[in-house]
């Protein structure tokens, strides 16, 4: 059975300070490099054939940590900007506590939980979902089906629209469910790349 791992990256410098991060390139903390390596210790165990993660290098940190850490670190690697997180546009920056008071709790609320309300310049998580979905189909399915292992580094947005659709989840309910640094989900697919069963690693 070909098996999926999709982990979110360690913590982020903007995620310790409570920013909207988006598209930002930022690195990660200190904690975040711990988590990427608690990471690697949970794969160690499984046999990895090949590992994605976005184009922004908080998600490429921490795969690559991983993989060192569970001896993989051989295996071949894509980034890819589709898999890149959500991009917050306006907000990108800005503290999540001092963007209530500016624009509104109520408004910053349906930015941050609507599935198809975007902030300004930015993008909603049905956006999101609209190019990650199409880069899983085309490219990191057609590997499973190929009976490959793969492993993926995410954001949270990302994983949500990854598991919105691995799971069959309503857009009311994705946008409920929350993701820790570090958090890791296990799918296992048949030969036809339809999911079996998913474990919370």
């Amino acid at each position: 059975m070909p098996q999926l791992i999709i982990f979110r990256h360690g913590q982020s410098i903007w995620n310790l300070e409570n920013r909207f991060t988006g598209w930002t390139d930022v690195g990660l903390t200190e904690q975040g490099i711990e988590e990427a390596k608690e990471a690697g210790e949970k794969l160690k165990g499984f046999k990895l054939h090949k590992g994605y993660a976005s184009a922004l290098k908080r998600t490429q940190e921490s795969l690559l940590i991983a993989l060192k850490v569970c001896g993989q670190e051989n295996i071949p690697v894509v980034f890819s900007k589709a898999l890149n997180e959500r991009n917050y546009g306006d907000l990108q920056g800005l503290n999540k506590a001092e963007t209530a008071k500016k624009f509104g709790r109520e408004l910053v609320n349906k930015w941050r939980r609507g599935y198809d309300i975007a902030p300004p310049h930015g993008e909603s998580l049905k956006d999101t979902v609209d190019r990650v979905i199409p880069y899983f189909e085309q490219v990191i399915k057609p590997d499973l089906k190929e009976n490959k292992n793969i492993v993926t580094s995410t954001h949270g947005n990302t994983m949500r629209a990854l598991i919105m659709h691995l799971e069959i989840i309503s857009p009311e309910e994705i946008v409920k469910l929350e993701f820790n640094t570090g958090e890791m989900r296990l799918y296992e697919f048949d030969n036809h790349a339809n999911v079996q069963k998913m474990v919370q690693l």
